[in-house]
């Protein structure tokens, strides 16, 4: 608003200078890049990413599965807590030796995370493998991925905000920087005869 404001009052103002008029032409440019282009392509960035991120949720869906794995034994190591700002016991994890069947029949054995506090031998629990029966994470669920996408959206979109106000600075700047320039050396020719007798000054 101020761009526009300012274009609008050195308009006409005979003290208007060069450098004002592109400085306003400039600030005015960089409001409509900020307020129109940013949010676009904020949409564009979260519309892609959500496509990608879907896409993944769709094909993790498809090749991870949950499999019943049997404690062997618990592993040295102890009891891991996962998140120690968590109060529940759900992020508490423990090492063990244990054995699962894997979603094409073939079984399984080797150490993992349980979500087991004290595991005893002949204990069962969940866990995600991939086709072959390996460990595999959580497979990632629709909401978390539309969170991420929205959140790539909006990081793409003050991504470009900022950029084109780093870019107006550094075009201001280097035009104030030429104007001073121009002053220095408008004053090294009148510096010498400023204020001597009978030249005109």
């Amino acid at each position: 608003m101020r761009a526009i404001r300012g274009l609008w009052r050195w308009r006409h103002n005979p003290l208007r200078r060069t450098t004002d008029l592109a400085e306003a032409w400039v600030a005015l440019v960089a409001m409509l890049l900020i307020t129109v282009a940013a949010p676009v392509i904020g949409s564009l960035v979260g519309s892609v990413a959500q496509d990608s991120l879907q896409r993944s949720v769709r094909e993790q869906r498809q090749t991870r599965h949950l499999a019943t794995a049997t404690v062997v034994r618990k592993l040295d190591g102890g009891v891991l807590d996962l998140d120690p700002d968590s109060t529940s016991g759900q992020d508490t994890r423990s090492r063990v030796l244990a054995d699962w069947t894997a979603a094409d029949g073939t079984r399984q054995h080797g150490p993992v995370l349980a979500n087991l506090k004290s595991p005893h031998p002949g204990d069962h629990f969940r866990l995600w493998t991939d086709p072959h029966g390996r460990i595999a994470t959580r497979p990632l669920d629709s909401e978390t991925a539309t969170t991420h996408a929205v959140l790539a959206g909006f990081g793409a979109a003050a991504l470009s905000a900022g950029l084109v106000e780093g870019a107006r600075r550094l075009i201001v700047w280097r035009m104030v920087r030429r104007r001073y320039a121009r002053w220095d050396q408008a004053w090294d020719k009148a510096g010498p005869d400023w204020g001597k007798a009978g030249t005109g000054s």
